[in-house]
């Protein structure tokens, strides 16, 4: 269990360090209380790492120094969880806009591919847009929607980095049809048995504007 969710001044101070002019010193760890009190250190530092871009050590140390001493404290409480609050509020939306331009890109690319590839020898195109290619054609009966499947797949991006694939695994996966991706879910009902496609899946029928890296 995490052990920080969210950051405030309240949390920030569970931090243990021990502090000189050096920076923060080493002391081994010999009780139990000891374990917790590292653990903990351990828990908060990743958290903070995971949510913050940039991060002053230094500056952290120093509010931890100044609460646990009640001196030289810069701002209060309030302030404290305004100030982070704010900085928050702000990196959401930056991530937003960023997001919302990634996805744009990501769309336009996207439909390029599929409009130079549609042309391409042996590629099929359904009227939803998937388009495939048949690599070798099986002779058992085709799945439903509803039909629970066992297959091998990579999983590619546009640039052909795979981003997921039961192949690497070592073992196949074995799913209802209706459980994956509309564009997957569609292209199996076209495969026999045995069968070996080759899926070009358009983003609104796969992860949308935002493919998996």
């Amino acid at each position: 269990m995490k052990i920080m969710k969210f950051l405030s001044l309240a949390t920030l101070v569970l931090l243990v360090v021990s502090c000189n002019k050096t920076g923060v010193t080493k002391k081994p760890i010999k009780t139990e209380l000891d374990s917790v009190s590292y653990a903990i250190g351990l828990d908060v530092a990743r958290n903070v790492k995971a949510s913050f871009d940039e991060f002053d050590t230094e500056l952290f140390i120093q509010g931890f120094v100044n609460a646990s001493d009640s001196t030289d404290i810069l701002m209060d409480q309030a302030q404290a969880q305004k100030v982070v609050q704010t900085y928050f509020q702000n990196k959401q939306k930056a991530d937003a806009e960023k997001a919302k331009a990634e996805g744009e890109k990501n769309k336009v690319e996207g439909e390029k591919f599929l409009s130079e590839n549609k042309s391409k020898e042996g590629v099929q195109t359904t009227e939803s847009g998937l388009q495939y290619i048949v690599l070798k054609e099986g002779a058992g009966e085709k799945p439903k929607a509803t039909s629970k499947v066992k297959v091998h797949y990579h999983g590619t991006s546009i640039n052909g980095n795979v981003f997921d694939s039961s192949v690497d695994r070592g073992e196949p996966s074995e799913f209802f049809a209706y459980q994956v991706i509309k564009g997957w879910t569609e292209g199996l009902q076209l495969m026999s048995v045995g069968s070996k496609y080759k899926f070009f899946i358009p983003q609104e029928l796969a992860y949308g504007a935002f493919p998996r890296q």
